[in-house]
């Protein structure tokens, strides 16, 4: 399932917060939904614009675009979180899950703003992964009569990638899909 240009954009506008933004970086990166929720600070890089996933299908890391429309959201997000874990850390919790090792390894770390996450759950100790149900109300409201999910977003972007030109290769990368 992909959809064409003109519904992902109906689609977007009808949805907004936190959900919004979710699905403008499914769309405009090719991130997974899961992959998303797990984007880490330090993962964003606005300079250089790119997201670092880490972990992702086949527990490899790549690298895909950050878009220049999607900088400002991210950056006024990330600043409200900071202020949020500020909060937290003067209360003597802001702690957050460190993969691996490395919670022995760098035993600091998992109060360090570098490793939070970007999208930070409303309430503490909860699963902060969105209902998915925001993608398929606001296909409904938009009036697209295709079975939408998140994924169709990801979908979406590869199409239009190759739509407007781009080689498979480079899709390929930036979906970290093998050939």
């Amino acid at each position: 399932m992909v959809l064409i240009p003109t519904e992902v954009h109906k689609l977007l506008l009808n949805m907004d917060g936190t959900t919004g933004l979710i699905g403008q970086l499914l769309y405009g990166t090719g991130m997974r939904q899961l992959e998303t929720l797990r984007l880490r600070v330090k993962d964003v890089e606005f300079a250089r614009r790119e997201i670092i996933v880490r972990e992702g299908k086949g527990n490899k890391d790549r690298v895909t675009v950050l878009p220049e429309n999607l900088i400002a959201p991210l950056q006024a997000l990330l600043q409200n979180a900071r202020a949020l874990h500020e909060k937290d850390l003067a209360a003597g919790l802001g702690r957050v899950y460190l993969p691996h090792a490395l919670a022995a390894k760098y035993p600091h770390a998992d109060v360090s703003w570098a490793w939070q996450w970007v999208f930070l759950s409303p309430v503490r100790s909860t699963d902060p992964r969105p209902d998915q149900r925001a993608v398929r109300e606001a296909a409904r409201r938009t009036q697209i009569n295709k079975s939408v999910s998140p994924h169709v977003l990801r979908d979406s972007f590869a199409t239009h990638l190759l739509q407007a030109g781009y080689d498979i290769r480079t899709v390929q990368e930036l979906l970290a899909t093998p050939m």
